[in-house]
């Protein structure tokens, strides 16, 4: 198989309906071995744009063609796959191994991936070398050189480069005198034994030896068997094992003093300083000396953010930030799942346990890869309390700012409005982008406090200002929301609210929630207005756009922007109309209740729902809070206490009843 365009667009001009495009499909899977192994599908250019892993290739294979796969990118993605290869393994675990190998070989649209694929700040060592240097790179595939990272800060990687050097003398491979040295040894390898005096005859001090910061391979100051001391500190200190480093410091700081050689021992104090003030700059968030990484994930529509807290011997020694290409048009589970695979196929550091929070499916074969790459047990755990809880909420947090910082910086949210936008007009056969864009939604309960919500986008963005609730005045003795949403339209039309400038401008687009029969009331009650305003109706249920001049609705394609611009109308004002609903429910079954309770006048009540505010407030206050209220004793704060428990028991009892 070859590359073709690696991380391209699928062929969607190509795209056929699943009607078309699965038959064939079916049959081809059909054939399919039983086997593990990894499968490729393809477009109708030939372009790999998902891969994936099975226990089982038919199978799996079988859930894409029968749209058994309930995720939501599938029916898109399967509208472009025009074929498929399979890679048959010995075993599940090689085929996520090479899972991974063809993901970072073809970068598939529809895999989980970094944004921008670049290559991430490590920090090696040149173990090959006579005397291994340390340095500062992009790359980590060369044998002969053992990486740490991946840092996502390039100036963490070279301060702590540069801190590392003050504490442990170790050449770095950017010296010109250690280049000159490592070619002296090349062209001499009989002579390593005696490296350090066969340079001594020839080297030149360099800088960093002045500075403190080079051991003086340069000058023979230094053999390999002491340099080699230096390294393993320096390794241990990389890894998160900074105790090790501090123990060897101190015990050197000790041995000098005791041989009252006070200037080395002054120099090893100051290294043992900016050890300790490194340290210091760390959160210490576990008693214990526990190693492991939480990593927290935050999601906007089509972008995510993951954030990795590297904890080594109880501290937080680094974070590391990455952008995600998939966001909510993904699961939660194949989001983690998919950069876990991609992290740690980069990273050599891998700790004794990695906490995430969504329960993997193939968390243990996850681990078994992992442990295999580290040597050593490694497990998958989602935290549900605890210090690892609370750091996990920490690197969420985290990772929402970091996708922030990457939308403001990339102009990421104004790019997706304005596309959203002209999809919308191009979709809607509008006749400009819906720059103004007003949605009504109703809730009631069996047409008890029935209300409305409108809220209002402007420019693709919540207009909180503009938003308006109203009180459904027409008597109903049952749920109605033709009659509900007829009423809400005529008082927000109407023209004095159309010249009222608190109200706004007309609206470019208004969307009503519902299907065909909810956009037919609204368009008569324009039309009794004498109104032409572009209308649509969203179903909750299949996410289908209805319009006025197509009986068949519009389908908006998954994951994009206008779909999910109109669903955040739509679920705005639902939000906004629930609210409002449940405030009047709360406040009404409040007042009813307090007037059985003896005791309990208008004045008292009056104070208690001022002090309180709503029902759910009240329900959770104690005897002490409620008697904490102007004007009633501790007699009246107990009956309402009672009154309160009493209601609640009996709505357990109907609620357990129902079910």
């Amino acid at each position: 198989m070859t590359i073709r365009d690696p991380g391209a667009r699928p062929d969607f001009d190509d795209a056929r309906s699943l009607d078309e495009s699965l038959p064939e499909l079916r049959r081809q899977v059909d054939d399919a071995p039983t086997d593990p192994g990894c499968y490729l599908w393809k477009d109708a250019r030939g372009q790999v744009v998902y891969v994936g892993k099975a226990k089982n290739l038919r199978a799996r294979l079988r859930q894409y063609v029968t749209l058994q796969d309930d995720r939501d990118k599938i029916p898109l993605m399967m509208q472009v796959v025009r074929s498929f290869d399979y890679i048959v393994v010995g075993s599940e675990h090689e085929a996520l191994v090479l899972e991974r190998n063809l993901i970072a070989q073809y970068h598939p649209y529809f895999n989980v991936d970094f944004k921008d694929d670049k290559s991430y700040p490590y920090i090696a060592i040149t173990e090959s070398d006579v005397f291994p240097a340390i340095k500062y790179t992009r790359e980590h595939h060369r044998k002969g050189t053992r990486y740490f990272g991946p840092y996502t800060d390039a100036h963490a990687a070279r301060d702590t480069i540069d801190t590392l050097r003050k504490v442990v003398p170790i050449c770095i491979a950017t010296c010109a005198e250690w280049k000159r040295c490592r070619r002296e040894l090349e062209r001499r390898p009989d002579e390593a034994a005696v490296a350090n005096l066969a340079l001594a005859r020839t080297g030149r001090p360099c800088f960093d030896y002045h500075m403190g910061k080079g051991p003086g391979v340069c000058v023979g100051a230094i053999d390999t068997v002491e340099y080699a001391k230096h390294v393993r500190q320096v390794e241990d200190f990389l890894a998160g094992r900074r105790s090790h480093v501090v123990s060897a410091v101190e015990e050197q700081m000790r041995e000098a003093a005791a041989d009252l050689d006070f200037e080395r021992a002054g120099r090893l104090k100051a290294r043992l300083e900016s050890l300790n003030a490194l340290d210091d700059r760390q959160q210490v968030m576990f008693s214990s000396d526990v190693s492991l990484d939480l990593i927290g994930f935050y999601r906007e529509e089509t972008v995510s953010a993951a954030c990795v807290f590297v904890v080594r011997e109880g501290r937080t020694v680094r974070t590391v930030e990455f952008i995600l290409d998939k966001g909510a048009d993904v699961g939660e589970v194949e989001l983690q799942g998919g950069f876990l695979k991609r992290y740690y196929d980069e990273t050599a550091d891998i700790p004794s346990e990695v906490n995430v929070d969504v329960d993997l499916p193939d968390a243990e074969l996850l681990s078994e890869w992992l442990a295999e790459k580290r040597g050593r047990a490694c497990h998958i755990h989602r935290p549900q309390r605890g210090e690892k809880r609370h750091l996990l909420d920490m690197a969420t947090a985290n990772a929402r700012h970091a996708l922030m910082r990457y939308m403001v910086r990339t102009g990421y949210a104004d790019d997706r409005t304005n596309q959203a936008l002209l999809q919308l007009e191009s979709a809607l056969a509008l006749d400009a982008p819906p720059m103004r864009i007003e949605c009504f939604d109703i809730s009631t309960l069996h047409g008890h406090f029935t209300v409305a919500s409108m809220v209002v986008f402007t420019n693709g963005r919540p207009d909180k200002s503009q938003y308006r609730r109203f009180k459904i005045q027409t008597p109903l003795t049952e749920a109605n929301d033709f009659v509900s949403m007829s009423e809400v339209l005529a008082r927000r039309y109407a023209p004095e609210r159309m010249a009222d400038e608190r109200f706004g401008s007309c609206p470019d687009l208004l969307v009503v929630d519902g299907g065909k029969p909810q956009l037919t009331a609204a368009m008569e009650q324009l039309s009794s207005l004498g109104l032409d305003i572009p209308v649509c109706g969203l179903a909750k249920s299949d996410e289908e756009v209805f319009v006025p001049w197509d009986e068949t609705p519009v389908v908006l394609p998954s994951g994009s922007a206008s779909l999910y611009l109109i669903k955040q109308v739509r679920d705005e004002s639902h939000r906004f109309a629930i609210t409002f609903h449940r405030e009047l429910r709360d406040k009404a079954m409040t007042v009813s209740m307090l007037d059985d309770v003896p005791g309990v006048g208008p004045k008292r009540k009056r104070a208690i729902m001022r002090r309180f505010g709503s029902l759910k407030r009240l329900r959770a206050a104690s005897v002490e809070d409620i008697a904490q209220v102007p004007g009633v004793p501790a007699d009246v704060a107990q009956a309402v206490f009672d009154a309160l428990r009493a209601w609640d028991e009996e709505a357990q009892t109907v609620a357990e009843k129902a079910r």
